[in-house]
């Protein structure tokens, strides 16, 4: 390609955080994706994935964004500008899927290609890509938590918010699992909001210790909920006394996990998801065609299900999680 330049977006002005563009050239198709939080582990890791798509693919300038806290309204903001930019594509990671109907209604009115990530029940999107089946998530993590509660005893659950769409699926799967097959656990104070904040995470575990006692497990829903988890279980003497299982990133967890605060992480490589995401908004911009079982040529999206969504848009779903704990920490090192 000829005529490099980098791409600045307005998007700063409003206090995002602009990851690492793709050089472009004047002629490239420009794909932005837009995540719940900058800064953010999971979304840094998101961003490589995001950067390697537009290196690896010619014609394509890729970057990534995101608000300086999580906030919905900051998210319609970033996305309103790059409607006015007019992009080729945007990939949303949103922070409540629901309060963003309308500018992504915009956005495609505009000709703009739409694709989310987490928001399987978003009406204005053209294609939803979900890492795995959320439910199938939420009662995997309430299965291995039984089964270190040896099936019973008082437990709670985390979520980054309420409006968090898959955390609160995660939430819901795991205790209707547990209502079915483990009767002798108690759900307590289900999906308290950590706001994707582990100070927050900290501090309700804290609060939660005190009203719970008898607290034997906890159940995360944000990436961050398990490093302030772990570390209020470490200040409280409960190392080994209490189960946790969530979201987590190897990395930010592994002090934890060795330590026996947090028992296991389960995720999905953020990017991995951030490739998948920016070359099914290329494929979007190309026309091509969506097909049950198509390959997009990564781990665990090589047999997509496909389904339609709540609106004109479909559903396209992955088997990519994986379980992390002390004994296999070493494997993973993002």
């Amino acid at each position: 390609m000829t005529l490099w330049k980098k791409l600045a977006l307005s998007a700063v002005a409003l206090g995002a955080m602009v990851g690492t563009s793709s050089l472009a050239a004047a002629d490239d198709v420009q794909i932005t994706t837009v995540v719940k939080l900058a800064g953010e582990t999971w979304f840094t890791r998101m961003d490589e994935g995001v950067v390697q798509y537009g290196e690896e693919t010619d014609g394509v300038t890729t970057n990534e964004i995101g608000p300086g806290k999580a906030d919905a309204a900051q998210q319609v903001r970033l996305i309103e500008d790059l409607i006015a930019k007019n992009v080729d594509a945007i990939a949303v990671v949103p922070f409540d899927p629901p309060m963003l109907e309308g500018v992504l209604k915009r956005a495609m009115d505009r000709g703009i290609k739409v694709m989310t990530h987490e928001a399987d029940n978003l009406k204005n999107t053209q294609v939803d890509m979900e890492a795995f089946d959320n439910a199938a998530f939420g009662a995997h993590f309430n299965d291995q938590l039984a089964d270190c509660m040896g099936k019973k005893g008082t437990w709670t659950s985390f979520v980054g918010s309420l409006g968090s769409l898959t955390h609160v699926q995660w939430a819901d799967a795991s205790a209707a699992n547990a209502a079915e097959k483990y009767p002798d656990m108690k759900l307590v104070s289900p999906k308290n909001e950590s706001f994707n904040d582990a100070n927050t995470a900290y501090n309700k575990t804290k609060e939660l210790l005190k009203k719970y006692p008898d607290l034997k497990g906890i159940q995360g829903g944000s990436a961050v909920d398990p490093i302030g988890i772990g570390r209020a279980l470490e200040e409280a003497g409960l190392v080994g006394k209490i189960c946790v299982y969530g979201i987590g990133m190897p990395n930010d967890t592994s002090r934890y996990l060795k330590s026996g605060a947090v028992t296991g992480i389960s995720l999905w490589d953020p990017k991995d998801a951030g490739f998948v995401m920016n070359k099914i908004a290329k494929m979007l911009i190309d026309g091509e065609e969506f097909t049950d079982g198509m390959d997009l040529g990564v781990p665990g999206y090589t047999n997509m299900k496909l389904k339609k969504g709540p609106g004109k848009g479909i559903i396209v779903t992955g088997q990519a999680w994986i379980d992390v704990n002390k004994d296999n920490l070493d494997k993973y090192d993002f």
